[in-house]
């Protein structure tokens, strides 16, 4: 293993951690305040990445779709949240898990009579099509080092957002205590339905900041919808801080592992199932993470309720 190698993959755990955060972020305030299972998360998510692919294909404009697709994927989030998940937030959780799947399905199907069955892959932008090479002998794709500034950038302002405005003192408020936060004046409604906006609109920003790597194809919200639930198990459920620092954890240990447990078990294994092992392995040391934390912590890292 070179060190240009190790930086590369850590690079890309970082990459990974920071769309997993996007998306964690969103659902770890929706768990955190409103007390709800959200599994239609993922297809927020999934709308986004279809909206911002079809402006970008339209305009030809990479920011115009990414913009255009995290405003109606808070719309069509703000639409949910008013119409149904109201109707849900004292139901019990069996009763939300039920029909937060229920929307899985309509929301599947809905994209599949849109856009297709077939995957899409999104262009990035031209000026960041290339790799770049930040120190000699160590190149590294342009695009990925913009998917990690913008990650960075929202990670900020989010920080910025919870701990220094008033939005941010009722939305901790929220996660902290819901009933006092109610009964101290909080709007709770309407900080519920601009929570869930933006919730939705990362979730899309985190779409199409994946659609040039990952294809664009319909259940793509699923598989990633489990690891941010991971995440905020891992970082504290109504964390943002938890929710980075879990996502960071979860990215490099999952990218770690599928570069270098391969090659390690190699040592050990024939080829074949060292190639195969590796992977599965990367992704069971995720799950040992998290049984380790919720052994030592079992209110994660940074619970945001006390």
């Amino acid at each position: 293993m070179t060190l240009i190698l190790f930086v590369e993959q850590c690079l890309n755990g970082v990459q990974l951690g920071l769309m997993l955060f996007l998306l964690a972020a969103g659902l770890t305030l929706v768990f955190g305040i409103m007390d709800m299972i959200n599994l239609a998360h993922g297809s927020l998510y999934m709308i986004g990445a279809y909206l911002a692919a079809t402006v970008i294909e339209a305009t030809g404009s990479f920011l115009l779709g990414a913009g255009a697709a995290m405003i109606g994927t808070g719309l069509i989030g703000a639409a949910l949240e008013v119409s149904l998940f109201r109707q849900l937030y004292r139901r019990s959780h069996l009763n939300q898990v039920l029909a937060t799947f229920a929307l899985i399905l309509i929301a599947n199907e809905t994209v599949r009579m849109i856009w297709g069955a077939q995957p899409i892959l999104l262009n990035m932008p031209e000026a960041l099509a290339g790799p770049v090479e930040p120190v000699e002998g160590f190149r590294y794709p342009a695009y990925r080092l913009a998917v990690i500034a913008v990650g960075a950038a929202v990670a900020l302002l989010l920080y910025v957002m919870v701990v220094h405005t008033r939005l941010g003192m009722r939305v901790r408020a929220g996660a902290s205590d819901r009933d006092m936060a109610n009964v101290m004046g909080v709007d709770t409604r309407r900080l519920f339905t601009l929570v869930f906006a933006i919730g939705a609109g990362l979730c899309a920003l985190a779409g199409a900041m994946l659609g040039p790597i990952l294809a664009v194809q319909v259940g793509m919200g699923e598989n990633i919808l489990i690891l941010a639930f991971v995440v905020i198990v891992i970082g504290g459920i109504g964390s943002i801080r938890g929710a980075l620092v879990g996502a960071l954890l979860v990215g490099l240990i999952d990218t770690a592992g599928r570069a270098f447990l391969p090659g390690l078990l190699r040592h050990v294994f024939p080829p074949t199932i060292a190639s195969e092992a590796g992977p599965a392995l990367a992704s069971i040391l995720i799950y040992v993470l998290m049984a380790s934390v919720l052994y030592f912590r079992p209110r994660g890292l940074f619970p945001a309720r006390g």
